[in-house]
């Protein structure tokens, strides 16, 4: 390890992998993912909050609690500092005048999965692991295909048949070895781990290595240093595999003992489809983990995920924030799109969209306190949704096609 990093702690036994050189490391040997532990108390008194007025516009911004230790190998796109943009009007209409949302899709490969593939790729070339092979439902597939891409890394990505073409045509464009599953995201993961036993392989699929999880949870650092290290009453996010949550759960933890923020948390929201609900079962059962999700069917593809590898920390998290789990369908998801752009002129994902149509719920339950702000992460860009988007507008747009046509004179 390097001498920011302390060591790589299991979250499920809690053992501890010790410091020195920078290794590759996937999981801990009980199977639990492993979380990167800094030497919090040494870097509290040498990095302060003021020197973020000088730093990158991006994630790296964040750099001495990110593992990366070589700068020349940092592969970077510019992700992160994602803006927060106020839903004025749509909460204003529905009773959350204090509404935000984070909006991811402006990444460099339009999702949020940019931030945790840059620094797993980073951390790759660092170690000298130059194959990479990752299980996606698409936005990590495409931003793993993207960096490995800028670092000269060979990148092998699984995809479950029903994958959104964006992000297909993303992966082959940037070079990726393309390998489409029959079955869901799980199938993929099953191929993924015989793959990594073959060799040199490093699997970056979600916590199945440490570094992901550390570039994901700067959106956790940007929130606080945007909203001025006052936290949001509630953050909302979509939550497939749980990586997001856990990231910025993880955020929080740290920015406090840096004595950046207080004690003081937000309520966590975990919002999942209908469709694929595994983890708000578990949460309305009270259970610690989920059980898999039969036949899961969605337009929000994020979220397709049966069984989450962070489902007992994600629920562990909603527990001590007291926080809530909410399902949502389909046709609620795809109108609060449509109304989030209409009204604020934010296109999300169905992913973030599905944030928005569990505010009504929850609404409707009393969750929300006065005067509470109230944040949404969209975590990936509505233009990569198309397919899903346009079954709400199938005559307009053959009719505008049709249209236009007309307009077009050949040379």
């Amino acid at each position: 390890m390097t001498a920011k990093v302390a060591f790589l702690e299991c979250c499920a036994c809690r053992k501890r992998i010790p410091g020195g050189e920078i290794q590759s490391h996937n999981h801990c040997d009980c199977g639990g993912p492993l979380f990167v532990r800094y030497n919090l108390d040494t870097i509290r008194n040498t990095w302060r909050r003021p020197e973020l007025t000088t730093a990158p516009l991006t994630m790296w911004r964040y750099a001495q609690v990110l593992p990366a230790e070589i700068e020349k190998q940092i592969i970077t796109l510019g992700e992160g500092m994602t803006p927060i943009l106020g839903a004025v009007r749509l909460g204003r209409r529905i009773g959350i005048p204090d509404l935000w949302i984070k909006d991811e899709g402006r990444n460099p490969t339009g999702s949020s999965k940019a931030r945790g593939l840059a620094c797993a790729v980073s951390m790759a070339l660092q170690t000298g692991l130059m194959k990479l092979a990752i299980a996606s439902t698409g936005n990590a597939a495409s931003a793993l295909a993207a960096y490995t891409a800028a670092a000269g890394i060979e990148a092998h990505v699984f995809l479950p048949k029903d994958a959104r073409r964006a992000d297909i045509i993303e992966c082959k464009s940037c070079g990726a070895h393309l390998t489409i599953v029959e079955g869901s995201i799980d199938d993929c993961a099953a191929r993924v781990a015989e793959l990594a036993k073959t060799g040199n392989w490093q699997n970056v699929s979600t916590l199945q290595e440490p570094y992901r999880l550390e570039g994901e949870k700067t959106m956790g650092y940007e929130v606080a240093e945007q909203f001025h290290w006052k936290l949001p009453g509630v953050i909302v996010y979509p939550t497939g595999s749980g990586l997001g949550i856990v990231a910025i759960w993880k955020a929080l933890e740290e920015m406090e003992a840096l004595g950046w923020i207080g004690s003081e948390r937000p309520r966590m929201v975990a919002v999942q489809p209908e469709g694929c609900m595994p983890l708000v079962r578990a949460w309305q059962e009270g259970a610690r983990q989920s059980r898999p999700f039969e036949n899961p069917h969605t337009v929000a593809s994020g979220l397709r995920v049966p069984k989450p590898p962070g489902d007992f920390l994600v629920l562990d998290i909603l527990r001590a924030s007291d926080g809530a789990a909410v399902a949502v369908s389909d046709e609620e998801i795809l109108d609060a799109g449509i109304a989030l752009a209409s009204e604020d002129g934010i296109f999300a994902s169905p992913e973030g969209a599905a944030c928005v149509a569990a505010l009504s719920k929850l609404l409707v339950d009393g969750f929300w306190k006065a005067g509470e702000k109230v944040l949404i992460y969209n975590t990936g860009s509505g233009l990569k949704y198309s397919e899903a988007y346009s079954t709400r507008f199938p005559a307009t747009a053959s009719a505008e096609q049709d249209k236009l046509g007309g307009l077009i004179t050949p040379r």
